[in-house]
């Protein structure tokens, strides 16, 4: 068997910033060919389902970075909750590349990508919602406001993805990770 050419990693990192930039249905199988340095030969030998089956292990992949490094630090019971909330703002200003990236949820819920993506992508926003619940819970607040919190914090993190993009201004993302921040430490 001949070594692969590619990693798998860069190869899923490639097509995860095509998705972002361009959308699902704005990704053509070039620039996905291009970015993974594959011909689209050898892109359907490792993806027989095509474009969606790349965007679902794009989709599977963040899911589980996300899961590891984000919503595991929330709910780990085991550390005090502030610090949770720092550990997990840490690492969503990794994921978004301090608002430079596109969440890959908005890439994938525009046009058609919706209708193929939109059981993950809504499970998707319910782990965020219920990883920010818990910690509220864990901050004392009442369920009311633990959700009410939670569903707030992913409103500012998508819509301050979009503002930042369009000004080109990361401080608007950062400063959002600091009022977030704010408002469960005053809890």
């Amino acid at each position: 068997m001949r070594p692969q050419k590619i990693l798998d990693t860069d190869m899923i990192s490639g097509l995860t910033n095509v998705f972002r930039d361009k959308g699902y249905e704005g990704a053509s199988l070039n620039d996905l060919a291009e970015v993974t340095g594959l011909k689209k030969a050898s892109l359907y030998h490792r993806f027989p389902n095509g474009k969606q089956e790349m965007a679902e292990c794009v989709l599977n992949t963040i899911d589980q970075w996300v899961d590891d490094n984000i919503f595991h630090p929330l709910i780990d019971e085991n550390k005090p909750a502030k610090l949770r909330l720092k550990d997990a703002l840490k690492n969503i200003e990794i994921l978004y590349d301090s608002g430079k990236n596109t969440c890959v949820l908005r890439a994938f819920s525009m046009h058609g990508g919706i209708s193929l993506f939109q059981q993950q992508i809504k499970s998707g926003m319910d782990k965020w919602i219920s990883a920010f619940n818990t910690l509220g819970s864990s901050l004392q607040l009442t369920s009311a406001e633990s959700q009410q919190n939670a569903v707030q914090t992913l409103i500012e993190l998508q819509g301050s993805l979009i503002v930042t993009k369009g000004l080109a201004d990361t401080s608007i993302f950062k400063n959002t990770l600091k009022n977030i921040e704010k408002r469960y430490s005053k809890e």
